[in-house]
């Protein structure tokens, strides 16, 4: 099936790079029009150079800033002439427990993860309001739903983004406008990528040994590509998921299903309760 967002017109924040990107691509391709942002310019151009012509433009900002928030949300509408579809995609994932994480550092991953989405939304839910709903979809993560050692304000701002659908969900369904929350496992983006630097050098491996690592006791032992993600996103702004709102769909390769217990045991050669 293809065309299935012909006509909608789709705001997805970080869409330079990452899971942001692989949705926006998926967008256009299925004959949405795609406002993309991000704080680096230069990977806004060069995904709209890529872009089929007219499919895609750019705003370059930050969500957390309540003025560029608004301009994104209006360059949509000049865009496309409506706004659609909202994804919150944006994010930041610096880590440090509690006792260790500066209050800036901390400050920072709450203002984009949480604020931004929070600011996107006050702005974009009237435009949809406008011309009958619309779609807001918010890449939160499966560190939402359980946590990441040593990453405290990742996994609340997550927490918090689920949250915050659903309470979107709830005041704006009479008025057209869903909210559903997409929750990746481990994705092979720059970030999770730069993520794993210290665990490759520290366990004398690369990268990709590293996602090896990360992802061993998962039932699909392996990160997903952004082009994974991207698939959920486009039944979320589709007519196709018209009642679902309210929910997060998990996308983690079956992490959720292992007992942690379970794991440790299967790591050691033998099974539950064996010899």
């Amino acid at each position: 099936m293809s065309g299935r967002l012909e006509g909608k017109v789709a705001i997805v924040t970080g869409g330079g790079a990452g899971i942001g990107a692989s949705i926006a691509r998926a967008f256009a391709k299925e004959g949405a029009k795609v406002l993309i942002t991000g704080r680096r310019r230069e990977k806004l151009e060069e995904f709209v150079a890529s872009a089929p012509a007219g499919a895609v433009s750019f705003h370059a900002g930050d969500v957390t800033k309540e003025e560029d928030s608004k301009a994104m949300v209006a360059a949509a509408v000049a865009f496309g002439g409506r706004l659609d579809v909202l994804v919150n995609n944006a994010g930041i994932d610096p880590p440090g427990t509690v006792t260790e994480i500066s209050l800036e550092q901390w400050t920072r991953i709450i203002d984009t993860n949480i604020n931004g989405t929070f600011l996107m939304c006050r702005h974009a839910i009237p435009e949809m309001i406008k011309t009958g709903g619309g779609s807001i979809i918010n890449v939160a993560s499966l560190a939402g739903l359980r946590c990441i050692p040593a990453m405290p304000a990742y996994t609340t701002s997550k927490a918090g983004m689920i949250g915050l659908t659903n309470a979107i969900a709830l005041d704006y369904g009479p008025q057209g406008i869903r909210a559903n929350a997409i929750c990746p496992g481990a994705t092979a983006t720059e970030m999770l990528k730069n993520s794993m630097a210290p665990l490759a050098k520290g366990q004398g491996t690369d990268i990709d040994g590293a996602l090896k690592l990360l992802t061993r006791f998962c039932p699909l032992p392996r990160p997903a590509s952004p082009d994974e993600i991207a698939p959920a996103a486009v039944y979320l702004a589709s007519d196709e998921s018209s009642f679902m709102t309210g929910a997060q769909m998990v996308l983690d390769g079956g992490a959720c299903a292992v007992d942690p217990c379970g794991a440790a045991i299967a790591s050691l050669g033998t099974k539950w309760g064996g010899a």
